[in-house]
């Protein structure tokens, strides 16, 4: 039988969101999950995570990462990885050659990390007191907080953990790379495979995108990354349905199930809508991450989740806490809700979900 469009969509729903499992074993079939400082109501790993792990609570994954075989780290985004994807990565070569000075302090500072163990970078700037630089927002930040920060992904230093949601530093030991050209292309495809195995099923010029973007994850081969985007196109499956040419896990297949009656609040970076390209070919409306844009600006609002119902993104919804409980503002495609009954069993369903991964109670009857 002929794959189809909505066949693609509920693939894609369906193996992205698994049934709840460990933590543990829920970041192993992730390899990664994309990180977001804003709380509204819960960060983005957090919100990511809660649909994939039993009985998940915010900020589990902050409590508990150093009991788990993680590392933060950039990849397509910064983000936690699993230790064995992050080992892909390193060691990161040094491609650009620092001035003499910048050598000096970045030595003095790895040797005082080695010395305490751990440090808050607060610890860094009243050792150091390097000054300030300019930030990739343009603002001013720390000049010990961004050498600590390239340091880190240079992979010198690791995030050993957070202390109330500051970067808690040690020293890393370093890695060795692969030994010859074709353990470098056996190592850059296994990348490749990890970025498809998050996404998947992912249409051609996303594919494209998600290889390039592993630029980020290792640029010692980014030259090499557009060969290994052509042995992706030979070795993943793929079929072309109506004008796209789509690529998944070469040894998964297409499955037949319908989808539940399951209605989620997604996280704005969830695998099932990270790729806003195919999210417009999936549901046929723009999803946009407002939070940066000017309040005036905004369409869906600051922290819109878009809203899954069965294997369709109907509407979004703005959450909020106040006095204690859970306020959601919905949206609709359509305008109005589905006149559904267990629509509406469900998206009650889900509130509640929510209410218990914040450690609020059930509302008053």
């Amino acid at each position: 039988m002929p794959i189809s469009l909505d066949g693609l969509r509920r693939f894609a729903v369906g193996r992205s969101l698994f049934p709840p499992t460990s933590l543990k074993r829920a970041l192993e079939n992730l390899g990664f999950v994309q990180a977001d400082p804003i709380r509204a109501p819960a960060r983005a790993q957090d919100l990511t995570l809660r649909h994939r792990v039993k009985r998940y609570r915010a900020g589990d994954l902050e409590r508990l990462y150093s009991t788990l075989d993680i590392e933060e780290d950039v990849f397509v985004n910064y983000g936690f990885v699993t230790r064995s994807l992050h080992a892909l990565m390193h060691p990161r070569a040094d491609r650009s050659r620092w001035a003499r000075g910048r050598r000096s302090r970045a030595q003095a500072l790895v040797e005082f990390v080695r010395e305490r163990g751990e440090v808050h970078p607060r610890e860094v700037d009243a050792h150091f007191s390097h000054g300030t630089v300019t930030n990739y927002w343009g603002g001013s930040s720390s000049a010990t907080t961004h050498l600590l920060d390239d340091l880190h992904y240079r992979g010198v230093l690791r995030v050993a953990r957070r202390e109330a949601g500051i970067r808690i530093y040690a020293t890393r030991d370093h890695t060795r790379g692969p030994v010859d050209a074709a353990a470098r292309r056996a190592q850059i495809d296994a990348l490749v495979d990890a970025v498809v195995g998050i996404y998947a099923p992912l249409p051609g010029a996303s594919l494209s995108s998600l290889v390039s973007r592993l630029r980020y994850a290792v640029p010692q081969w980014r030259g090499e990354l557009k060969d290994a985007l052509q042995r992706a196109g030979e070795r993943l499956s793929h079929a072309r349905v109506g004008a796209l040419d789509w690529y998944w896990p070469e040894d998964e297949g297409v499955p037949s199930a319908a989808p539940q009656n399951t209605v989620r609040l997604l996280a704005p970076f969830d695998p099932v809508v990270w790729d806003r390209p195919r999210f417009e070919i999936f549901w046929e409306w723009a999803y946009r991450f407002e939070a940066y844009t000017p309040a005036r600006k905004r369409k869906l609002g600051y922290y819109a989740l878009p809203l899954l119902w069965r294997d369709r993104i109907i509407g979004w919804g703005n959450v909020s806490l106040e006095n204690g409980e859970l306020h959601a503002d919905l949206g609709f495609v359509e305008s109005s809700p589905p006149r559904d009954r267990v629509f509406t069993r469900e998206l009650e369903a889900e509130l509640q979900r929510l209410r218990e991964f914040l450690g609020l109670k059930a509302p008053e009857v």
